[in-house]
């Protein structure tokens, strides 16, 4: 939690009190279906939580605004950035059905009301979203693939309605059929743990 204060000290109490709660929840939930690497439980606010929020470091969402999570696996970036936007609603969507039983139960045990779940294949997900965003589950052509026709025309943030992705390595190969509509920002221009060295936010516009 310290490391979460330091990189955003303007969390509420409630807000404390739900990012607080994720670490018994998911040290549980794990032993019994494992979502996390059970070597990487330990790193839960490093590697995970505070990898989820690099993407408010680029972006801080409108009231209002919809974003689905493709490929949440236990929720994440989704849950992390549904505490922090109380007032933007987010669909956390994964093929895995007991990811996301996980997902929805770490979820409804903090009291999250801005999340709804679908066991599906985000080709099997109605409607459009202003955002789309991944935690580094396939290549940027295949996810664009799948979600193009999933971004809402009409756009209400800073960054015109797109993707953004969580993404580490070497990226040019990825982004270069998209290069003209890619911004990508390095995680280490806003937190200081090796971790996030070679880690990256990569938003493509839709």
């Amino acid at each position: 939690m310290e490391l979460l204060l330091k990189y955003f000290p303007e969390l509420d109490e409630k807000q404390k009190e739900q990012f607080a709660a994720l670490d018994g929840l998911y040290t549980d939930w794990n032993a019994k279906i494992n979502v996390i690497s059970r070597k990487d439980i330990g790193n839960l606010y490093e590697h995970h939580v505070l990898h989820s929020l690099g993407i408010a470091k680029v972006i801080r969402f409108q009231p209002g605004t919809t974003v689905m999570d493709l490929g949440t696996g236990g929720g994440f970036p989704g849950i992390p950035l549904a505490i922090l936007f109380p007032e933007v609603k987010f669909h956390l969507v994964d093929s895995i059905g007991k990811k996301v039983r996980v997902a929805s139960e770490v979820a409804r045990s903090i009291g999250l009301t801005n999340v709804t779940f679908s066991h599906a294949r985000a080709e099997e997900v109605d409607g459009t979203y202003d955002f789309i965003v991944s935690r580094a589950v396939m290549p940027l052509a295949d996810l664009m693939k799948i979600v193009r026709k999933k971004i809402s025309p009409r756009s209400q943030n800073t960054l015109p309605n797109g993707l953004i992705c969580l993404k580490g390595g070497e990226l040019e190969h990825e982004t270069l059929p998209f290069r003209h509509k890619t911004t990508t920002w390095d995680l280490s221009d806003y937190f200081d743990k090796e971790f996030f060295q070679t880690k990256k936010v990569v938003y493509v516009a839709g």
